[in-house]
């Protein structure tokens, strides 16, 4: 009988014969030749390169759909195309501009023979989700993905930035970096873990990702954790269609969807609205903080497990009738209701300063920021109800706050002028800011009196711009939506405007603008419209009426 150790090498010898087999055959189905250039060090000839001529010698033999050429690093071709490490294999370089660097052994053999595989079908093999994404691209994209031998999980992210430079080859370069052999490279980027991917220096991805996820990453040139299906119907039906996908909008889409709505959420710009622009959230129930941006991807991901969302893809009108047609840019929607949840948009003061240090010390949320600034020196600009407002909140965790008001009297209510007297706050009347300044984050402003004209400059970690909001409500208005006296949208408590079948949520509302409580109404707006839609109260009217 064998022993156990001979048992074990003829198996893995007739895996082996099998495996190379299988290759030969993947290899024949090639359509085009393949041109694989190896550099090497002549005069080190390190560990690295001697395992990357021993691949080279392996495949050389396997196929001759690939050329296989080998040159130092002192060869003129290695001056033309730019190679100053050893060793470093291109693919087809008069083509592409894909480079390994390293010896692609172990799990980064799958990443050798992929490449190759689709470089001899000259074609990405991308979805066509994928290809749309990476069709937003215009601007170049240097990709680095750091890889180890051992990584499991570091061939599925190579692959699909090889893939992404086939796909846009005059756009999109690409380096897989074998960090053993470029510890230098890893360091300089802190990458210290695999696979890590990096595009124009700025890191991409932490970790294995679907190719859609790997190309919106690269078009965002940040990590993204969710991709939006984009959807070519040019008409869609459904039960509810949502204007809007801030907190009050997605909040809606659940419950909607979730009460067995058909929904669609329509976002004409960024997903989250003023959540996404917000550098920390400390005040949402569950989370003790977190950046905006990763609130939002929250919401989002929950939503897309109900709901369909459109972004970048501005409403240009609601037609009314027996069902609501909802025209966008790229598509019209029938639906049996309408939910408008445009939001609203922090007032700005326009001045220099205000837009480059945004997130840095100027801010437009007391209640989000305001713990950040214990014991500094801030201002709050404005005199109504939401600038007395912010200021007591601002003393009340510490902050040295002053109001700077640019009429004669503060127009907040008599009680909140009674405390802020009470608490001693001072406030600078006739006082307008001019510019913010700072290098990395507010320093200090300059101030004008705007009756003599005297311009001071006074020193501040913070500013809280608290000059009211401006709800987006052209399209209530285009649509014949009422409006109060301070131009929300009107509704009754189950959140119905004056037209049939059309509700309003959120900061488009008025009242407080915080994201607890547009949730919230976003809730309430849509258990109202599946109760409606099951007893349609608009129906009802009409039978009285006649």
């Amino acid at each position: 009988m064998p022993e156990p150790d001979e048992i074990d090498k003829s198996v893995a010898k007739r895996e082996s014969a099998e495996l190379i087999e299988r290759l030969r055959g993947l290899f024949e189905k090639s359509a085009f030749p393949v041109h694989v250039y190896l550099f090497t060090d002549p005069h080190k000839h390190s560990t690295f390169d001697r395992a990357a001529e021993a691949i080279f010698a392996l495949f050389g033999k396997l196929t001759d759909k690939v050329v296989f050429q080998q040159y130092g690093l002192d060869s003129k071709q290695a001056q033309d195309w730019k190679v100053n490490r050893s060793p470093t294999i291109l693919f087809e370089p008069d083509r592409y501009h894909i480079r390994f660097l390293g010896a692609p052994a172990d799990e980064e053999g799958r990443t050798f023979v992929e490449t190759m595989l689709l470089l001899g079908a000259r074609q990405s093999g991308l979805s066509e989700q994928s290809k749309k994404l990476l069709g937003k691209i215009q601007e170049p994209r240097e990709v680095r993905v750091f890889v180890t031998p051992s990584c499991p999980y570091c061939p599925q992210q190579a692959v699909n930035a090889a893939k992404a430079a086939i796909e846009r080859p005059e756009l999109i370069s690409l380096e897989v970096v074998e960090m053993l052999a470029n510890q230098d490279l890893a360091q300089r980027l802190s990458a210290l873990s695999a696979p890590q991917t990096y595009a124009n220096d700025r890191f991409i991805a932490l970790g294995a990702q679907s190719e859609e996820l790997f190309a919106a990453s690269l078009v965002k040139l940040e990590e993204q954790t969710f991709v939006i299906p984009d959807v070519e119907a040019e008409l869609l039906e459904v039960d509810l269609a949502i204007v809007g996908g801030g907190p009050a909008g997605l909040t809606a889409a659940v419950y909607g969807a979730r009460s067995g709505l058909n929904v669609a959420v329509i976002e004409k710009g960024s997903l989250g609205g003023q959540v996404g622009l917000t550098p920390v959230v400390e005040n949402y129930p569950g989370i003790s903080r977190a950046s905006g941006k990763v609130l939002v991807d929250l919401m989002v991901q929950h939503a897309l497990q109900y709901a369909q969302i459109f972004q970048d893809e501005p409403v240009l009108d609601v037609k009314l009738g027996e069902k609501l047609e909802v025209i966008t840019t790229r598509r019209r929607f029938v639906a049996r209701a309408v939910l408008l949840a445009t939001g609203a948009t922090h007032r700005k003061l326009g001045i220099p300063g205000e837009e480059r240090l945004s997130g840095r010390g100027v801010s437009y949320c007391a209640l989000c920021d305001g713990q950040l600034f214990k014991g500094k020196e801030v201002l709050v600009v404005g005199g109504g109800n939401s600038a007395a407002t912010d200021a007591l909140y601002l003393y009340s965790v510490g902050a040295k706050v002053k109001i700077v008001h640019r009429r004669n009297a503060l127009r907040a209510q008599d009680y909140l002028q009674q405390a802020l007297d009470s608490s001693k706050i001072p406030f600078l009347l006739n006082c307008e800011l001019r510019e913010i300044q700072g290098k990395e984050g507010v320093e200090r402003v300059v101030m004008e009196n705007n009756q003599t004209y005297q311009q001071t400059v006074a020193s501040a970690a913070g500013v809280f711009v608290s000059i009211g909001y401006d709800p987006n409500v052209d399209l209530a208005k285009k649509i014949g939506i009422a409006l109060s006296d301070a131009g929300y949208v009107t509704h009754d408590h189950k959140h119905r405007t004056n037209l049939p079948a059309i509700y309003s949520a959120g900061d488009v509302e008025g009242g407080y603008n915080q994201i607890v409580t547009a949730a919230g109404r976003g809730a309430e707006a849509a258990i109202s419209i599946f109760e409606d839609l099951t007893h349609p109260y608009w129906t009802k009217s009409k039978s009285e009426g006649s």
